[in-house]
């Protein structure tokens, strides 16, 4: 943790909707004028995607059935520890993208499914912004998660989670129901292992919960809205937040714990707001006071 050099991680599985809580801090970021250094997660895969795809193969052919981006063979969790180390240190570190798509690629003149070189983030940057898969992992090796200032967990009901994920790569990217269902199997062994854990170690927790029968995911057309669902978070340490204020603020809100709000899935967004604008105020006030120290 660092005063001068913040980190705030979004952490969350794959469908479990990390870009809404993403897309809200881009909102705070621009509003009030701070300028973050963005890593995604998927940069610190350790394959690009044909090699990805070849070593599934081989894996599966050995009687692997459970090779997956979940877990530490497929990461690069000590280099992504390295990066949050030394941001929090000097403000920089080893970066560098994976390009999803040909939109993504096109600049690069590289290929979809690849990685950019690795570079220096800019210095000058006011935090760190980390969304991926691993920002709250500890293994016997790493201990990523002692490094953020802000620690945010993404994780909705499981049956949810698999049906974002469903619709989200049949839709988006052409699978079939079967494929994307073999994926979340393969994916179960580093899920309960790596992913899960991580919320434990979250300052923050998010977890959507639908109020429509979603019993079972694989044969669901279309997400819950979010109107159709309600959303818990949970706060690891309340002390300092103001639950009166939120709950005057957001209609039909309720506490669930003395640690947890309930509010309407509709008003998540809002509720991010209401609690993360503090936050970057109160982040970005210790850092001017301890540049002004030096």
């Amino acid at each position: 943790m660092s005063e001068r050099h913040p980190i705030i991680a979004i952490t969350g599985s794959s469908g479990a909707g990390t870009t809404s809580v993403t897309r809200t801090f881009e909102n705070i970021f621009r509003r009030e004028h701070v300028s973050a250094a963005v890593i995604e997660g998927d940069s610190f895969h350790r394959y690009e995607r044909l090699e990805m795809k070849k070593r599934a193969a081989e894996a599966e052919q050995a009687g692997n059935q459970h090779f997956s981006h979940f877990g530490p063979d497929n990461n690069l969790f000590a280099e992504l520890e390295a990066l949050f180390d030394s941001y929090s240190r000097t403000g920089t570190g080893q970066r560098r993208r994976y390009l999803h798509d040909a939109e993504e690629a096109a600049p690069y003149r590289q290929p979809p499914g690849t990685f950019t070189p690795w570079e220096a983030v800019p210095e000058g940057t006011d935090l760190l912004f980390y969304e991926g898969l691993h920002g709250a992992v500890v293994t016997p090796e790493v201990n990523i998660a002692r490094h953020p200032d802000l620690l945010i967990g993404v994780v909705p009901v499981i049956n949810l989670e698999w049906i974002q994920k469903l619709y989200r790569d049949k839709k988006q990217r052409g699978y079939s129901t079967e494929a994307v269902t073999d994926t979340i199997l393969r994916r179960m062994p580093d899920y309960v292992n790596y992913i899960c854990p991580q919320f434990a170690h979250t300052h923050v927790n998010f977890q959507r919960v639908p109020c429509v029968d979603t019993s079972n995911p694989f044969i669901a057309r279309d997400i819950p809205s979010p109107d159709e669902s309600i959303c818990v978070i949970r706060f690891a340490n309340p002390k300092g937040i103001d639950f009166q204020y939120l709950l005057n603020m957001i209609n039909d809100s309720f506490m669930s714990r003395a640690n947890t709000i309930v509010v309407p899935g509709g008003k998540m967004e809002l509720a991010m707001q209401l609690i993360f604008t503090p936050f970057i105020w109160r982040m970005m006030e210790r850092r001017q006071r301890a540049i002004g120290a030096l």
